[in-house]
């Protein structure tokens, strides 16, 4: 199915998108990288609160921490939405099993 006619398909209606919330978040993580992103910010947060700011430093943490939870989280979400604006993504997505596409 190509990317415009799974368009047209999924906002008529006519096809059931399935998405592995697993795989998905794995996905989300390594394009957005994820890991890199939370340890500077971990770091930070323990170095300002080293420093004598605990209270920001442990807010700082707290936002490191939960962040990636809940961008992985919304992955199905998110990659379904990028699966419908962007062609690659829609190729990359469909080719890799992340997303199964039943026609209704």
């Amino acid at each position: 199915m190509t990317h415009t006619e799974f368009i047209n398909a999924y906002g008529t209606g006519k096809l059931k998108v399935t998405i592995d919330p697993a795989a998905a978040a794995k996905y989300l993580s390594a394009r957005l990288l994820l890991p890199l992103f939370m340890m500077p910010v971990l770091g930070i947060g323990v170095a300002i609160a080293l420093v004598g700011w605990v209270w920001t430093g442990l807010t700082v943490i707290a936002i490191g921490f939960i962040t990636p939870r809940l961008i992985k989280r919304s992955a199905p979400h998110f990659v379904l939405t990028q699966a419908l604006q962007d062609e690659q993504i829609y190729s990359e997505v469909t080719q890799s099993g992340i997303m199964q596409i039943n026609l209704v």
